[in-house]
């Protein structure tokens, strides 16, 4: 089966390498971004601007190969790739909820980005916490990670090492 997915547009924020990046949209309060649309999907922004806070998903353009074990940011123990959210996976594509602050055309600008720069934007999708909020969450293995997210910024572990595929 082939897949093909072209990007929508282009994430623009101050992170220029993955190092020193905070890890999740929590770690990068106050840290502002750009997302271009690209003209021929600036349309579908329509009604856009009612929204404050946007999911972003997107091409993590520098990660290449994966290992399905990984020690990941927030952890010190091997844990499965998919009970992570480690950048280095078989389809590389992230994903953010940041908040909306301004639509000027096709471009929007965001607060709470802990995107690379010039990230291959994928899709754009509203947040709505009727849909989106849920009750009774479990967060597995790290239900019992005492470290503030807010103080995680990105190393080297994730960057090109040997991989499985």
């Amino acid at each position: 089966m082939l897949l093909v997915c072209d990007p929508i547009g282009v994430i623009h924020t101050p992170f220029q390498t993955i190092e020193g990046m905070p890890i999740q949209p929590a770690a990068a309060s106050g840290v502002q971004g750009t997302v271009e649309v690209f003209e021929a999907f600036a349309e579908g922004l329509k009604d856009i601007d009612g929204f404050s806070h946007l999911i972003l998903l997107y091409h993590f353009h520098q990660s290449r190969g994966y290992n399905l074990q990984v020690v990941p940011f927030m952890d010190s123990c091997t844990r499965g790739l998919f009970a992570t959210r480690a950048p280095r996976r078989p389809n590389p594509i992230g994903f953010s909820i940041v908040r909306l602050l301004k639509v000027e055309g096709r471009y929007l600008q965001v607060d709470n980005i802990d995107v690379l720069n010039d990230t291959p934007l994928i899709d754009i999708k509203p947040y709505v916490p009727v849909f989106d909020a849920q009750e009774q969450v479990r967060s597995g293995w790290l239900e019992n990670e005492s470290r503030d997210v807010s103080q995680q910024r990105a190393d080297s572990r994730f960057s090109d090492q040997d991989t499985d595929s």
